[in-house]
């Protein structure tokens, strides 16, 4: 049996979208076998939710009276990126704010950076811009200090370079001291594990060779509609698979783009890490249509046919050449402990299972709704066939 975007779009506009979510489906699997899903099933929904450090916003103030070529601006104390045109600016998610009285106490301690900055003005609350200048004819104003909210702002635009991450590292400690990471506290002597994804419920761990997910894609993102506008940042897509697909370490990435003043600040979060500094944890959803057998396959793939690759942070992840201590599924990260060198070690996820839960549900809502219509990708993501794989490493 084959579908295609247009038959499926048919039937959520009519209502009658038969939809799943990624976790539902394997077990309709389990029950029902997989030719009587294929035929019952419309599509798929996948999330995650978790940092996602390569992310930011654009916003456009408007201009003000006198006008000012905006040189360098400041939202709460978040220095803001300013050289673009003379009102738009660019927030990163980890650019850290000035003076934060956090960093004193310790090297890369911060309570408050961009990814803070955009949850205010999605939760609506106001934000104080301080912008500086060196003024010109037509631009004279030279110095502004004013209150801004994301009602007022004439335009703001969630554009995120990399998120979505197909896999990652398990992060642990194998030295004698506690150190701190963007995969938060790890306890000396391989105290505990640390990792981030939502396995059989995230993206493109669902579509692992990237046959349904490409530019253009239509996604759930923080509660608005976005778009997949490229792959992301560090694609990697040829790393080393399993028999299934399904990459064994970080692999695939996707870039994202979303109005954001129809997103909801339940699902974008400033966050901090001791010792590193802030970031954003983001909700991502993305609708997979069951077009044929072969993507039934990928989606019903579950926590105990996904590994990835344990990592020691006090020595290996600065290298170029990360070596793996093990490999471990995601159903032995979700028990709550796994074994590596002989020792058992407890684990913690700093993504939020729960979390990509609820958003594959208000993604699965949405369609049955008829609110949420499939976008077919315009251009397929690099893959392991048509591009070599990246030099550079891995980073948050």
């Amino acid at each position: 049996m084959r579908r295609t975007f247009e038959e499926v779009n048919k039937k959520i506009s009519e209502k009658k979208a038969v939809v799943v979510t990624a976790e539902e489906v394997i077990e309709r699997v389990k029950k029902d076998g997989k030719e009587k899903v294929l035929e019952e099933v419309d599509v798929v929904t996948t999330a995650t939710f978790g940092s996602m450090c390569s992310s930011g916003a654009f916003i456009n103030t408007g201009h003000f009276a006198p006008k000012m070529r905006i040189q360098k601006a400041w939202l709460n104390g978040v220095q803001a990126y300013a050289g673009i045109a003379a009102v738009d600016l660019f927030i990163g998610a980890t650019e850290l704010r000035e003076n934060d009285p956090l960093n004193s106490s310790y090297p890369g301690n911060f309570s408050y950076g961009g990814g803070h900055v955009i949850e205010d003005l999605v939760a609506g609350k106001e934000v104080e811009m301080n912008a500086v200048s060196y003024g010109t004819d037509c631009y004279p104003c030279k110095e502004l200090s004013k209150k801004i909210s994301l009602k007022n702002l004439r335009n703001a635009v969630l554009c995120n370079p990399r998120n979505a991450y197909q896999n990652y590292n398990v992060a642990v400690n194998k030295s004698k001291k506690t150190i701190y990471t963007y995969m938060g506290k790890l306890l000396p002597n391989l105290g505990n594990a640390n990792y981030s994804s939502a396995g059989q419920l995230s993206p493109l761990l669902n579509d692992p060779l990237y046959e349904v997910i490409g530019i253009g894609t239509r996604v759930w993102l923080a509660g608005a509609q976005g778009h997949v506008f490229w792959q992301g940042t560090q694609h990697a897509p040829d790393a080393e698979r399993t028999p299934n697909s399904v990459p064994k370490e970080g692999a695939g990435t996707l870039a994202l783009v979303g109005n954001l003043k129809e997103m909801n600040s339940r699902y974008i979060r400033g966050t901090s890490f001791t010792g590193y500094g802030a970031s954003m944890a983001l909700g991502i959803g993305v609708p997979i249509p069951l077009l044929n057998e072969r993507v039934l396959d990928f989606v019903s793939v579950s926590n105990s046919e996904i590994f990835a690759p344990v990592i020691d942070y006090s020595s290996d992840y600065p290298s170029a050449n990360e070596k793996s201590l093990a490999s471990v599924s995601y159903a032995e990260l979700r028990s709550g402990e796994i074994e590596v060198c002989g020792k058992k070690i407890s684990t913690g996820s700093l993504s939020s299972y729960s979390m990509a839960r609820e958003i594959a549900s208000l993604l699965k809502q949405d369609i049955e709704e008829g609110k949420f219509l499939l976008a077919e990708a315009v251009q397929k993501l690099p893959s392991a066939s048509n591009q070599k794989k990246p030099g550079s490493e891995k980073d948050a």
